[in-house]
């Protein structure tokens, strides 16, 4: 602590120079992990409970067209997890909810026919207490329903990976009498 050398790095540092090493030091971040759209995309989920049901709709568009999944889309930049939660399930429910906490994130994989990877979504959970609104599907949604989560192990409606898990965590979230987090 009784160090009074100054950190190598800043030692006479040339302004223009430390700007230089830093576009460098990006430019050779990007050529190694390819453009920003070959990078994982970050966006959340809403998982709505009320009672003993979770609100699921038919996605539109990929990842997982045509199938079961949680209301969700991408977080926007300044957007909070939460803020992009309850957006995303308005546009594609109509539904409002209060978004309680993070339950996990999950990777989604956007593949062509070929099984060639186009995106990569890390989506990130949101648990939410559903508030009103009977959901109505709207924007990236064909469907929009309340699904026991009881039966969502043994039916056979078409869903994305993991949604049985992450409802089940949500269920196992209220009865443990979680909290919300604080705001």
């Amino acid at each position: 602590m009784g160090d009074s050398t100054p950190c190598p790095l800043l030692r006479f540092a040339d302004p223009r120079r430390i700007l230089f090493e830093k576009e460098t030091a990006v430019s050779e971040i990007s050529a190694q992990s390819g453009p920003a759209s070959e990078r994982p995309i970050p966006a959340t989920i809403a998982v709505v409970l009320r009672d003993d049901r979770v609100l699921l709709v038919r996605r539109a568009n990929p990842p997982d067209a045509g199938r079961w999944g949680f209301p969700g889309g991408k977080i926007e930049r300044g957007e909070t997890i939460a803020e992009a939660a309850i957006r995303e399930l308005m546009e594609e429910t109509a539904v409002q909810a209060e978004a309680e906490a993070v339950l996990t994130a999950v990777d989604a994989f956007d593949q062509d026919d070929r099984g060639a990877l186009c995106r990569h979504f890390i989506l990130i959970a949101m648990a939410c207490r559903w508030i009103s609104g009977e959901p109505v599907a709207g924007d990236d949604a064909l469907e929009a329903a309340w699904f026991s989560v009881a039966d969502l192990q043994t039916t056979d409606l078409a869903m994305s990976f993991g949604v049985a898990d992450v409802a089940r965590q949500a269920v196992a979230r209220r009865a443990a009498g979680a909290a919300p987090c604080p705001k």
